[in-house]
């Protein structure tokens, strides 16, 4: 296997790996910094990480393909956790209850994931390459700082209130989960340059933006 397409399947595993971790851990809510957001912020945000840097390095077709993987890999997870929910626990097993308290909300998590997901991942990879026809492929941290932030909100705005709507002050959560993804979004330009960086040398002429 090319060298390329094995750093290309690591960036995808790591995209969809992160992206279903997400929608589990979203069922706690964690403090940042004084803000209440879901403890998926953290795996969710690598997701934008990966997209940008597979459209800069292969373009809009492929960074597409890994948005529509990481909606069948969503789906998978929805229905595994829907089975295992369902399925008869051995009759020594004590954790069932713990289990289906943790586990019985992240379908509704799941599906909130889905809207949000497909809607701003889809603004990301279109807002991210606009951006890269604008300013002519310069300026990475332009378009990969303010299509993220961007497609963050719409990302947030969703999910919180599909996710959350009477269970937890959603207006205080939205506010919180948009400024710590920002905030993420600005840590990350320095590997997003580095990662690019590396896979130039690393991924043939002839593939770049290949798609």
């Amino acid at each position: 296997m090319p060298k390329e397409d094995k750093i290309f399947i690591l960036i995808l595993c790591v995209f969809a790996g992160s992206l279903t971790l997400s929608s589990i851990l979203a069922n706690k809510i964690i403090s940042i910094f004084g803000f209440y957001v879901p403890a998926g912020v953290l795996g969710y945000s690598i997701t934008f990480f990966a997209t940008d840097t597979i459209g800069e390095i292969w373009g809009e077709k492929r960074a597409k393909f890994v948005v529509a993987g990481g909606f069948a890999a969503l789906s998978c997870a929805l229905i595994l956790i829907l089975l295992s929910i369902s399925w008869q626990k051995a009759p020594f097993w004590q954790g069932g209850d713990a289990y289906n308290q943790i586990l019985g909300s992240t379908p509704r998590i799941i599906i909130a994931s889905f809207v949000a997901y497909i809607v701003s991942q889809s603004n990301d990879v279109w807002l991210f390459h606009f951006l890269k026809n604008v300013t002519r492929k310069r300026h990475l941290w332009l378009r990969n700082n303010f299509s993220t932030m961007i497609s963050q909100l719409i990302d947030t705005l969703i999910f919180i209130t599909i996710a959350f709507y009477g269970v937890a002050p959603i207006g205080q959560m939205i506010l919180g989960q948009w400024l710590i993804k920002c905030m993420i979004a600005l840590a990350d330009t320095p590997f997003v340059y580095g990662v690019v960086w590396y896979l130039r040398r690393q991924v043939s002429p002839s593939s770049l933006e290949a798609g």
